[in-house]
């Protein structure tokens, strides 16, 4: 009898089509776990864990390994803006602002003043302005006059703030063929004891100069400083060549303002230091155990934040961190021979605010921006209760950021750092930074801190003999990781030609393996080195330049953020002295070698820059300690402070 077999299959229910995917999976899991015992398994999620912490900044997720944790700027700085665009961002106004006419003697509908107030709204480009009439009076008693901006308060909530000076004002083109606007600043500047210019007569003697400038650059009178800043930086864009010279200008004024002598009198230099509520210094210090989740930082800010000593590289070498300059230097500034204690007798005032380690403190934890502002606000408040800083709007007070300045501009767009240095009230004082924004004339840059800090001049003279005489095996070396995630970077060229360097004549330390975690391997890669290059990192400085400067090694850089628009009180005018400089661009072209390109600098020019940058350079760029004794030297300190002086006293006489 035939019997008929369907084809057809039969239907498997879905609930065990769901139990064979769970039988598959344990099963693979099993045979997984017979090969690799699951303890050894478990032991190495623990370690993965407990040694490593992932940022979230943007769209990219960051892992730090402990090997790249201490040293790796990125794992520190996660977040912060890494460079900046040419010429700078504008900082926008709001959308409303308030403009307040001080002056009694008429009305803002009244004659000139409703044209100024007109020319002020066109000039701040404000798509709206509320117009005010009033006169403040200051403490003194007398009349205050002048033109004042309120701006609204922003969507952080944060009150109404005066601008006080340095507003950023769009100047319309002067022919009408013209398209590019240019920055003028201090156009507004809000007199506290005295009154200001007509702000008409301002705006007309700034389109003059405007008007002047061209034809002084159309007549070719000009042209050598343009042209010059286009050759070496090989620019085409005309804004960015402005933008540069832009720069080059501010170097000059800060240039001007330095000491050249050092001045044994306190006669009418004296600094006066506030006793500031210690959470605003020495209780963020105290937080050093908690600032990381992998470890701790305090032993990098014992002994007056110089750090743990270093034996094997000599008496005065400690273990320095990156972030420590606010402690090295209030400590110093607390020791000063002009220190005075009646606010009336200074000059300078100090303001003794970690600003850095504020920003640190929350680096790792997940806080609301309000949080990390408020440090800042309530200094600044503080601030607003005493009369040296209202007697001249801050502009005679100091501040000393540990950390580089874009850190403290937090935009829209990042959750990084603070906004201290977008307030308003914080335009007029002067900020010494380790990296300063190049187009804020009130930031100057001063050095990183390094490892080294003498006590006398004989440590300096024992130090400049022993690296003077040192036989430099390698012609180049680089410190410093791969940034695989940007191919195009000119760190990545750099790696591939070093590593490609025929007889040994480049050597790589590579950052991302853990190979820079103790100092004493980079400070003795550097002083075995003719060259050590010094792209540019998270940002544009880099501490391992001064690293590379007191070993004696002479830094490449390869962007004039670096070094040339940072440091005027430190670092010569003339970069050739200390510095080989190749651009990026030309760094990257294919047929380009910059292994080759240094080895054709003569022996002799190489021994040249080497006793300049030994024997002129380095003692002005190490931080003394705080009980130390020079006499024949300054040091980086010493050479900041004598040029505040000569700053404030200069404004001063011109006032």
């Amino acid at each position: 009898m035939a019997i008929s077999v369907s084809k057809k299959r039969s239907k498997v229910s879905k609930r065990k089509e769901t139990n064979s995917i769970f039988v598959f999976f344990y099963s693979f899991l099993a045979r997984v776990f017979l090969r690799f015992p699951f303890a050894i398994f478990l032991l190495i999620v623990i370690f993965v864990y407990t040694s490593s912490t992932t940022i979230i900044s943007g769209n990219i997720v960051h892992v730090c390994v402990t090997s790249r944790k201490l040293n790796n700027l990125y794992c520190i700085s996660a977040g912060s803006q890494p460079g900046f665009d040419v010429p700078v961002v504008q900082q926008s106004l709001p959308e409303i602002a308030v403009l307040r006419v001080n002056d009694s003697s008429g009305s803002v509908t009244d004659g000139e003043n409703k044209d100024i107030v007109k020319d002020v709204a066109k000039l701040l480009d404000s798509p709206s302005a509320v117009i005010e009439n009033s006169v403040g009076k200051p403490r003194d008693g007398g009349e205050k006059k002048g033109i004042e901006v309120l701006v609204p308060p922003d969507d952080e909530g944060v009150e109404k703030q005066e601008i006080m000076k340095d507003i950023e004002v769009l100047v319309p083109p002067v022919d009408e063929g013209v398209e590019k606007k240019e920055i003028m600043k201090e156009v507004v500047d809000v007199a506290v004891n005295s009154p200001i210019l007509p702000l008409s007569s301002t705006i007309s003697s700034l389109t003059d100069e405007k008007k002047d400038n061209d034809a002084v650059l159309n007549d070719g009178s000009n042209v050598n400083s343009v042209d010059k800043i286009s050759s070496i930086l090989q620019l085409k864009d005309e804004e960015l060549v402005y933008a540069y010279t832009d720069v080059e200008d501010q170097m000059k004024m800060h240039r001007s303002w330095i000491s050249n002598n050092n001045h044994e009198s306190c006669e009418g230099r004296g600094v006066y230091v506030y006793e500031l509520p210690s959470k605003f210094n020495k209780d963020l210090v105290g937080l050093c155990g908690d600032m990381i989740p992998w470890g701790s930082l305090c032993k990098y800010f014992s002994n007056e934040a110089l750090g743990e000593s270093m034996p094997k590289l000599g008496e005065r070498w400690y273990q320095t961190h990156q972030y420590s300059l606010e402690p090295i230097f209030h400590s110093r500034v607390l020791k000063h021979p002009c220190r005075v204690y009646n606010e009336n007798e200074a000059k300078l005032f100090y303001v003794p605010y970690y600003g850095g380690l504020d920003i640190l403190r929350w680096h790792f934890k997940d806080v609301s921006n309000e949080v990390k502002d408020s440090l800042a606000l309530e200094l600044i408040r503080w601030l607003e209760t005493q009369e040296p800083w209202y007697r001249n709007g801050g502009k005679d007070h100091i501040f000393v950021l540990g950390k580089i300045s874009w850190d403290f501009r937090r935009n829209s767009t990042s959750s990084w750092g603070t906004r201290l240095l977008e307030q308003a009230e914080m335009q007029n004082p002067i900020k010494l930074l380790i990296e300063r924004q190049p187009w804020q004339i009130n930031d100057i840059g001063i050095p990183h801190p390094t490892s080294f800090h003498p006590h006398t001049d004989d440590d300096i003279v024992n130090w400049q003999l022993k690296i003077i005489q040192l036989y430099r095996k390698n012609l180049v070396s680089f410190a410093g990781g791969a940034r695989p995630d940007a191919p195009d970077n000119v760190r990545n060229v750099l790696i591939n030609q070093c590593s490609a360097a025929s007889n040994g004549n480049c050597k790589f330390l590579n950052c991302s393996s853990g190979g820079c975690d103790q100092q004493e391997t980079i400070t003795e890669l550097f002083m075995e080195s003719e060259f050590c290059m010094q792209p540019p990192g998270d940002s544009p400085t880099r501490k391992s330049v001064f690293d590379s400067l007191i070993s004696g090694c002479i830094p490449v850089l390869f962007d004039p953020f670096t070094a040339f628009y940072q440091y005027p009180w430190h670092l010569p005018e003339d970069h050739k002295k200390y510095s080989v400089f190749i651009s990026q661009e030309e760094a990257k072209k294919n047929e380009f070698n910059v292994i080759e390109r240094l080895m054709r600098i003569p022996k002799k020019e190489r021994d040249d820059m080497r006793r300049y940058i030994v024997y002129e350079l380095m003692p002005g760029l190490v931080y003394a300690d705080s009980s130390s004794k020079l006499e024949k030297f300054q040091d980086a300190f010493t050479i900041a402070m004598n040029n505040l002086l000569q700053m404030v006293t200069n404004k001063s006489n011109e006032l």
